[in-house]
């Protein structure tokens, strides 16, 4: 969200120009709700099942694969990309659209792959078999 915010600023800041067409502020704030939604539903989960939220926790206490888990591996980083293409809609500035592509790249070269060594080690084949099961990204 980072990235958007910042791509935001830079973009009203310098007025680059607007994509034709755009604004979109009813389907950019539509997207941001969406985007919200799988996150705010797995951190439920995460809570509910007594486990942690942070990616960066040494363990977790439970592999969750109920509610959003079911659709992606991912649910979080998936709601955090969909927002951030709200967010670019919804100001409408061409440069707009490098903050979701960068917020996916930094989460599946980077945050992805090193949760998924973590799981990886902590939860074995059980952890293989949902990677089988379910996509990183849906």
């Amino acid at each position: 969200m980072i990235y958007a915010l910042l791509a935001a600023a830079v973009s009203w800041l310098l007025g680059w120009p607007m994509l034709p067409g755009f604004p979109l502020p009813f389907l950019g704030i539509l997207l941001i709700v969406l985007g919200v939604i799988a996150p705010v539903w797995a951190i439920q989960l995460f809570r509910r099942e007594g486990t942690e939220v942070s990616p960066t926790s040494p363990t977790n206490r439970q592999l969750v694969t109920g509610g959003p888990y079911r659709l992606t591996r991912n649910p979080m980083y998936l709601g955090l990309v969909i927002a951030t293409f709200g967010i670019a809609l919804w100001v409408g500035a061409w440069p707009m659209l490098a903050a979701p592509v960068a917020v996916f790249a930094t989460a599946n070269f980077v945050h992805i792959p090193h949760e998924e060594a973590k799981m990886r080690r902590q939860f074995g084949d059980a952890y293989e078999a949902y990677v089988h099961r379910v996509r990183r990204w849906a």
